[in-house]
């Protein structure tokens, strides 16, 4: 035994022996250990609205209770961005096993995006400059939580017509963050991406293959690709569409089979962008930024479109993409937490407000009814609702909406 202020060194220097190593951003990308998800937070028809601490605290919580431990979230000049890493930092210091990472991204537009003006797809908003430094202010401001920042978030596909961009914009500020990590200016461990639509990484789309792309595939630390088999039931339907022999199938065989058509679409996506970016960089690791399916629609996907959209489908590609994913070593940022109903404000029956696996009041949808029944949620709630199940738990009621795919 020792007494005085030696003794307490040595305690303090086997304490610090002992520490955990901090987790980064190549610990936790293709973990299945680490659950990824995209959130936002917002519960009413306007993003005016922003949500309290306490509100995503709320939301993290129930994330955390299913094993989530990455979030995605973008626009980091709202206050959403920014409040996301309190509502963590306070949840970690309230309890010490509390564990939750961050994807930051920076909205990146071109110049006269969201105006009357006419757009310059060449020109860049003088506005990203100040996206990309608010971005480096809250990597800078809470490194034990953001691990890693996006340069855009769907900003070099061309559907995108109000604000894509060339892919030498996200390069230059791709390259900015990589000097500033360079220059000690940013955690070295910090892993910067650029999130976007698989055509945009040259998956199927030969008019995306550019110098500029293949600079930019170098000088990332990693590939964040999206792929949506779900719009495709109406804008590339081929796939959806039942065939002839199997026409006679029962109808929940009949789903499940479009079903497993549309994850093979997925897979098909991100293996086509893995083929052109091993071209480039054959170590490049590519991980899916987003990915999902509404579960209603009374449009393009709903009784008179592809009939695409409903809780028994989301749960079937929810449960199948995290089954690939984890499996394949691939990090799934599921889309989405909760349903959002500013994204279609103006209609809301519209598929865009229904991506989330919970609904807004806090149900829990029918991919996440075995949690219910395990009790994974305990006590708690989401605006003072328990997490309960969606059509109160009847599965035959739920069943009745699961509308079969067109046939060819």
């Amino acid at each position: 035994m020792c007494f005085g202020i030696s003794c307490k060194n040595k305690f303090h220097a086997k304490e610090i022996k002992t520490k955990t190593k901090e987790v980064t951003a190549k610990d936790i990308l293709g973990n299945p250990n680490y659950l990824a998800i995209c959130y936002g937070g917002y519960r009413k028809n306007s993003r005016d609205i922003q949500p309290t601490i306490a509100q995503l605290k709320e939301d993290l919580s129930i994330l955390a209770a299913m094993d989530i431990k990455i979030v995605r979230t973008y626009n980091v000049h709202l206050a959403h961005a920014s409040n996301v890493l309190k509502a963590i930092s306070e949840l970690k210091k309230e309890d010490a096993s509390f564990e939750m990472y961050v994807m930051l991204g920076a909205w990146i537009d071109c110049k006269n995006a969201w105006t009357d003006l006419e757009k310059n797809h060449d020109v860049e908003s003088e506005r990203n400059a100040i996206e990309i430094e608010e971005a480096v202010r809250l990597a800078n401001k809470y490194p034990e939580i953001v691990k890693i920042l996006a340069v855009g978030n769907e900003a070099m596909v061309k559907w995108a017509t109000e604000y894509y961009v060339q892919p030498n914009v996200i390069l230059k500020w791709v390259n900015h963050l990589q000097s500033l990590k360079n220059e000690n200016k940013l955690s070295k461990d910090l892993w910067i991406t650029c999130s976007d639509d698989f055509a945009s990484w040259g998956g199927l789309d030969d008019s995306y293959k550019v110098k500029d792309l293949e600079d930019l595939i170098k000088a990332m630390d990693y590939v964040s690709m999206h792929t949506y088999p779900f719009h495709n039931t109406h804008y590339n339907p081929e796939f959806w569409k039942i065939p002839n022999h199997q026409a006679n199938l029962p109808k929940k065989e009949l789903t499940d089979a479009a079903m497993n058509r549309a994850v093979l679409f997925a897979k098909n996506q991100y293996n086509a962008v893995q083929n052109y970016v091993k071209s480039i960089s054959p170590n490049k690791p590519i991980h899916i930024g987003e990915t999902g399916w509404a579960s209603n629609s009374d449009g393009f996907y709903g009784k008179e479109g592809s009939k695409a959209a409903d809780e028994y489908k989301q749960a079937f590609y929810y449960k199948a993409m995290r089954e690939w994913t984890n499996r394949e070593g691939i990090s799934c940022f599921y889309f989405e937490a909760f349903d959002e109903p500013w994204k279609d404000s103006g209609n809301p029956l519209g598929s865009e407000n229904y991506f989330g696996i919970f609904t807004v009041d806090g149900k829990a949808k029918y991919a996440l009814w075995d949690k219910v029944d395990d009790n994974v949620f305990g006590n708690l709630k989401r605006s003072e609702n328990s997490i309960t199940k969606t059509f109160l738990g009847n599965e035959e009621d739920l069943m009745k909406t699961n509308e079969t795919p067109p046939s060819k």
